[in-house]
């Protein structure tokens, strides 16, 4: 049985419907790609999964624990004018489940230290945030979450303004966390990235959802949509 399901799923704002009749589940151990135009509901969706948009109707069943979901938003939502270095970010990433305010034990500095060198920043750990790049501020975001164990991820745009290596380091990390269990969801546009990396494939357009296989959706020799999303909608992934 998946943790994360939807069923019949109602989302709205300002008292519009945003998506409606949203059925499906996310595959454990797996990573789902959600695409869509701007304004399609993909920001929408990841609220209503983290629980802070309540839905019209319908519901969502996650399995996961709250302190073991975490979000990674696009990097504009950063403040980078916080005096906070990237060894700070990263172990702010244990506040979910330790609290904020009881410290860190040696425990938790050498898992930082380990997650550093894993991401390849270990020479940034007393840099302040605002004097990264943005493939270096991706890389501590995602630090940020492993050190959480997170075993639900949501990510928006992660690989948007960022280099070519760090796209490689961020892509080997996430499979890694998908095959120790992690159930991962990430906002692509584009379609090389998702068919090296999607598992499978959430569409959302004119309100609906439509669940893909990357095979189906993405021509492999030139790494773009094979076919556009249609309608009526079918739903491989319901439940």
């Amino acid at each position: 049985m998946s943790r994360l399901q939807l069923k019949d799923l109602q989302l709205a704002r300002g008292g519009r419907t945003v998506l409606e009749h949203l059925e499906g589940h996310f595959q454990d151990a797996a990573i789902t790609a959600l695409i869509g135009a701007n304004g399609a509901g993909k920001s929408t969706l990841i609220q209503a999964i983290m629980g802070t948009l309540t839905p019209v109707n319908g519901h969502i069943e996650c399995q996961v624990p709250a302190v073991r979901r975490a979000w990674l938003p696009q990097q504009l939502a950063l403040d980078l004018s916080f005096p906070m270095s990237v060894e700070e970010l990263i172990m702010t990433g244990t506040w979910p489940s330790h609290g904020a305010f009881l410290g860190y034990c040696g425990a938790h500095y050498r898992r930082g230290r380990d997650i550093m060198q894993r991401l390849g920043i270990s020479h940034l750990a007393h840099r302040p945030l605002g004097e990264l790049s943005g493939g270096q501020r991706q890389r501590a975001l995602i630090g940020r979450t492993l050190m959480q164990e997170a075993e639900l991820l949501l990510l928006d745009e992660p690989f948007a303004n960022v280099d070519i290596d760090t796209v490689e380091v961020l892509m080997d990390v996430l499979r890694e966390m998908a095959s120790e269990g992690a159930t991962i969801i990430v906002v692509l546009h584009d379609m090389e990235q998702l068919a090296r990396l999607a598992d499978d494939v959430l569409i959302l357009t004119e309100g609906h959802g439509r669940w893909a296989s990357p095979d189906i959706l993405v021509d492999r020799h030139t790494g773009q949509l094979s076919r556009p999303p249609r309608l009526p909608l079918t739903f491989p992934g319901s439940v």
